[in-house]
């Protein structure tokens, strides 16, 4: 639990007794004052903003000064919220306070009158063990949100099962269930600290995912076995979009309309989406491709594996032939140039040479987990599993 706390820059201290603190978060008394909300305008400085709320120019220097060590006055951000505290009557309003809210959980406060002063506040934020159980019926993010989890729990499902359930084939009748911790900030789930044990099942077949710091950087998500949950390559390269075509030797061509090998996968998703390498591995080419491709790349990750990335708007920093890349890298972003009808990724795999099926590529798994935590990892596993039986089937 991170308890509610003033940062206050002892050169600029506001006077407030413990018990002020406790009831008044922001540190001043918000019930004798009026309050107008408003956002930080596009391309509004610091300058103009207390102008707009209404502080005179040489107090507004004075306050410039008073951030020194506590509010970077050229990181204002356009969009963010301003609430602004006033004294008097509405036709001759005086600014006391000023609250700018940095984001969901920090904000910082101007004290606008008399000594001028400026602090940082934080609201509590709770860490919250959570348990649940999503068996899909539409897809998994709308019957994720039905259960009452958070979405932000598929984008951490999705990390874990990256290299073993393919999330673009997911069935009626599969079943997530899962023990993670999150952030909460006002009721309001805010981050997802990582899943410590979950379980996917389709049919007769479960995997497991179980989290288990080895202490080396390296994986931290194992099966009941001991192999890692990390493959040799992601299942997909970009996240949480749609199929749009195919691999097949008999498809008709959308824009040519003729029966033409689509020896590729076609992921459907905005433009601009990022792009990640298939695994590590080092770039062969990265331009302009031949018949309609527009730009592409093209990685050899071994002596067996090719993979493709077709009609990219753009490649990423860096991104040229003979660059290593790492799994997972950002390398380009969705588009739709060459010959395309709309924004999407041609993705294509080769296996010595020739494509194959990107949806039914095998992968071989990383190194397993050291021996001599083989038994530390079976405890969890049973302690969880007995955990989750608790739950019911």
């Amino acid at each position: 639990m991170i308890l509610c706390a003033l940062a206050i820059c002892a050169c600029h201290k506001k006077s407030t007794t413990q018990e002020e603190e406790k009831v008044w978060p922001l540190g001043f008394r918000t019930d004798t004052l009026t309050i107008r909300e408003s956002k930080v305008q596009s391309g509004e400085v610091f300058y103009k903003l207390f102008t707009r709320l209404g502080m005179p120019g040489n107090q507004i220097a004075n306050l410039t000064k008073a951030c020194d060590g506590q509010f970077d006055v050229t990181k204002l951000r356009a969009g963010n919220q301003v609430d602004a505290y006033y004294a008097g009557d509405t036709l001759a309003p005086l600014l006391r306070y000023v609250v700018y809210q940095k984001d969901r959980i920090n904000s910082t406060v101007f004290q606008c009158y008399d000594s001028l002063a400026v602090w940082n506040v934080a609201k509590q934020v709770d860490t919250v063990r959570k348990y649940t159980d999503v068996t899909i019926k539409n897809s998994l993010w709308n019957d994720m949100i039905a259960a009452g989890a958070s979405p932000l729990l598929l984008l951490e499902l999705a990390d874990v099962y990256a290299w073993t359930v393919d999330f673009f084939g997911l069935h009626e009748g599969d079943r997530f269930r899962a023990f993670y911790q999150q952030r909460v900030c006002e009721d309001e789930v805010i981050d997802i600290l990582g899943i410590d044990f979950a379980e996917y099942t389709r049919g007769r077949d479960t995997l497991y995912a179980i989290r288990y710091d080895q202490g080396d950087n390296g994986n931290k998500y194992w099966n009941q076995k001991g192999e890692s949950m990390r493959k040799a390559f992601l299942k997909a390269p970009l996240k949480f979009t749609r199929i749009s075509s195919r691999f097949s030797y008999h498809r008709v061509h959308p824009v040519h309309g003729v029966v033409r090998p689509h020896t590729a996968v076609d992921y459907a998703a905005p433009s601009g989406t990022p792009v990640h390498a298939l695994g590590d591995g080092v770039v062969l080419s990265a331009g302009v491709g031949k018949g309609g491709a527009g730009n592409m790349i093209k990685i050899r990750h071994n002596s067996v594996y090719t993979t493709g990335y077709l009609h990219l708007r753009g490649f990423a920093k860096g991104i040229k032939a003979g660059v290593r890349v790492a799994q997972g890298q950002v390398i380009g972003y969705v588009g739709m140039t060459g010959t395309a009808t709309g924004p999407h990724l041609d993705f294509s795999v080769w296996k010595n040479g020739t494509p194959v099926d990107p949806l039914k590529l095998e992968s071989p798994s990383a190194e397993p987990i050291k021996k001599e935590n083989l038994p530390a990892l079976d405890s969890l596993y049973r302690t969880y599993k007995a955990e989750m039986a608790g739950y019911g089937n």
